[in-house]
């Protein structure tokens, strides 16, 4: 007998039971939202372990007992101040654990997840190698990165995500992450030869930006509201039409855009946080979209070194249930944590609010960045050169691109099987001839259908 506990936010999934029988609607579902929902498989008879949940294993039975661990919202009224010394300790005291002596690999970007874990590291006095990427042919992201280094002085590496890196990865991205998210987002594949070298062990900054922000809906939406902003946050532009086409031509009983809309509304139901919105919404995020999308692609990193997330430890997830919502919104936590501990992290430039930074972000808006979006605006008119912006526009587009990309989706006799050749060349005819960035995310579930299928039937 054996007694497995999973986290509140899994970093990887545990599966139980057969691979025979395709779940039909759950293959819909993962087209539609790019994720499997709830403990769905690829298979009827296959399930996923709940998070937070006890349960015990005997001779090929699985049982669950009652969750150890309910999102709730509890918050305890303190100072702004006092939260954001409580969050300092917690999080440094996480981190410590988690890495110890080993050299940390870190990955980062110019917003305030990994510069936040940046500033507990430099603190801590860590010996870090950190690293950031951005798109060849597309606006240099590793500008921030850069200069976030440099403060903490950790070595650095800058790389460039070249175009079509995708096709020589491909099958091997597809026995990492078993086909549970669409290839086109893990970048971190571009440069998985490179990480052993680096160092022991990566501290990676997942779930940050849900967990210290505010969801930005009122508090006291209706559940039938709630369902709402749901579906609009979790269906992927195109998703629906993929989704419901699949529907029908599997003959499937009903419609499926009822179908998700009431298993959405059943999923959030059971959480039952009546008094914040904001904190049920964060819950339902937390339980289906952290570990069912951001968990598949961590794979990929632990592929290569073990791995540490500690957004996801479970104390830290205790801890937001306590904290009051006015002081989750905004990013404020983090924001005054790296004021508190470096003000000269602070004060480089938060990309998501360019051209300011933690200390003047508040004037992102008219008239005081007027100057800096007519610059900006003139710069594009001198130079209108397309900049890469999706992850999609370096796999996809292009003569070669389009080479490989038709020959995986129309020359698979396994995927052909299951999905008419007809209904896939459809969606890639439409991502061709009317909206490539509408029809982007169909296609993109169309090709991780056709590795999974070639890998299993």
């Amino acid at each position: 007998m054996k007694e497995i506990n999973t986290p509140i936010i899994p970093s990887k999934a545990t599966f139980i039971g057969a691979q025979k029988t395709l779940d039909h609607k759950a293959i819909c579902v993962f087209s539609a939202l790019g994720f499997f929902l709830d403990d769905d498989t690829y298979f009827l008879e296959q399930k996923v372990l709940k998070p937070a949940n006890q349960y015990t294993i005997d001779n090929g039975s699985t049982t669950a007992t009652q969750p150890y661990f309910k999102w709730h919202h509890t918050p305890v009224e303190r100072p702004f101040k006092q939260v954001v010394e409580e969050f300092a300790v917690l999080f440094e005291q996480i981190i410590e654990e988690q890495v110890g002596n080993r050299k940390v690999i870190l990955p980062l970007s110019g917003g305030l997840d990994s510069r936040t874990q940046a500033c507990a590291l430099h603190y801590l006095k860590k010996d870090v190698s950190a690293y950031s990427y951005a798109f060849e042919g597309g606006h240099d992201e590793t500008k921030y990165s850069k200069q976030i280094a440099e403060v903490c002085g950790f070595a650095f590496k800058d790389w460039r995500i070249p175009n079509g890196y995708l096709w020589n990865k491909i099958e091997d991205l597809a026995k990492i992450n078993g086909c549970y998210s669409d290839f086109t987002h893990p970048r971190q594949m571009a440069f998985i030869d490179q990480y052993a070298q680096m160092g022991d062990v990566f501290s990676l900054g997942h779930w940050g930006d849900v967990l210290f922000d505010d969801m930005g809906v009122a508090d006291d939406l209706t559940v039938e509201q709630q369902v709402a902003v749901l579906f609009k946050k979790v269906v992927k532009k195109g998703g629906l039409e993929l989704a419901t086409t699949l529907w029908k031509e599997w003959n499937m009983e009903g419609n499926f855009e009822d179908y998700l809309y009431q298993r959405l509304k059943s999923l959030l139901l059971k959480i039952d946080i009546p008094q914040s919105a904001n904190a049920q919404i964060r819950a339902f995020k937390s339980l289906y979209w952290a570990p069912r999308w951001t968990s598949v692609n961590l794979s990929i990193f632990e592929h290569e070194k073990p791995i540490t997330v500690p957004y996801y430890d479970n104390r830290m997830c205790a801890f937001i249930c306590t904290v009051p919502e006015k002081y989750l919104a905004g990013r404020q936590i983090q924001i005054e944590y790296l004021k508190m501990r470096n003000p000269d992290l602070a004060k480089i430039v938060w990309q998501g609010q360019k051209p300011f930074n933690l200390y003047s972000y508040h004037f992102n808006k008219k008239p005081y960045n007027m100057p800096y979006r007519i610059l900006d605006k003139v710069k594009r008119t001198l130079n209108p050169k397309k900049h890469i912006q999706r992850n999609w526009e370096l796999q996809f587009l292009g003569t070669e691109n389009e080479k490989q990309l038709k020959e995986r989706l129309l020359e698979n006799e396994k995927m052909n099987a299951v999905i008419p050749t007809e209904l896939t060349n459809a969606f890639y005819q439409k991502f061709k001839t009317e909206d490539d960035v509408y029809y982007s995310h169909p296609v993109s579930m169309l090709l991780t259908l056709s590795l999974f299928f070639k890998q299993n039937q």
